[in-house]
């Protein structure tokens, strides 16, 4: 069972709003667009980068409790919320700021019994061993650049702590980041390379999936099986993803037995 850190922090952070053809875009430090949201349909996932981090559900389809770093707009606070009722998904933002403005512009959903919003250190709260998360999501950025306090050899091992025997960290890196291979080095280390990564797109986003346990063996046909299903369920094009993961197989020294 999650528990939820009462201690406020504060961090001050430039915020900017703008709007393109009917998608409201949120920055954070700079021009750098941190997350979007189709207004017409405000639970939608409209970047790439966060459908690709889905992809989780081809191997857990069921998760019981979710936890993601970084709330940006909320995008994939709110898609968990709205499409898996089984779940209970806690967002750890450490900007209240950043909060404020998923309340009011992004359509944020308030707290409730199966969905909360935590003001405080994500570093500081996965350290709590008790956790026993099913899926842990990272999507920490300032300004385009990864936070170091999320990316450091210790969180990725804390990481491993906060999940329970079958869970599984997802995280958002960026491609061209000159250290990238620094932290993939990192996750595999604490994941004894129980890991496998696609890239959303040619030169975008690197989503890793990093597995407490190996889930095995597991087919490229059972998982298009699975991705044909999901993709009825959410709506997110899995067949894509599993292309994805297939082609990035064995590139950043990355491998699962799969």
């Amino acid at each position: 069972m999650v528990r939820f850190f009462k201690k406020k922090i504060r961090r001050e952070i430039d915020i900017a709003i703008s709007e393109q053809n009917g998608v409201r875009l949120l920055h954070l430090g700079g021009d750098m667009i941190q997350s979007a949201m189709k207004i017409t349909a405000p639970h939608e996932l409209v970047l790439l980068y966060t459908q690709c981090m889905m992809s989780f559900l081809l191997f857990n389809p069921q998760p019981v409790q979710i936890a993601m770093i970084g709330l940006g707009g909320g995008s994939l606070a709110k898609f968990t919320y709205h499409t898996m009722p089984q779940t209970k998904t806690v967002a750890i933002e450490n900007s209240p700021q950043v909060i404020d403005a998923a309340r009011h512009l992004f359509a944020l959903p308030a707290n409730d019994d199966r969905f909360q919003v935590v003001l405080a250190d994500g570093a500081e709260f996965i350290k709590d061993a008790a956790l026993n998360l099913d899926i842990l999501m990272v999507d920490g950025f300032d300004d385009g650049q990864q936070i170091a306090a999320l990316c450091s050899q210790s969180f990725y091992d804390d990481a491993y702590g906060a999940l329970g025997s079958n869970g599984i960290l997802v995280v958002n890196l960026l491609s061209r980041d000159k250290h990238l291979s620094t932290y993939l080095q990192r996750i595999n280390q604490s994941f004894q390379s129980r890991t496998v990564a696609m890239l959303s797109e040619p030169q975008g986003n690197l989503i890793v999936l990093a597995f407490k346990k190996s889930p095995g063996k597991v087919s490229w046909k059972s998982l298009r099986g699975k991705a044909t299903s999901l993709a009825e369920q959410y709506h997110l094009p899995f067949a894509d993803f599993v292309s994805k993961l297939r082609k990035h197989q064995n590139s950043q020294n990355l491998h699962l037995d799969i």
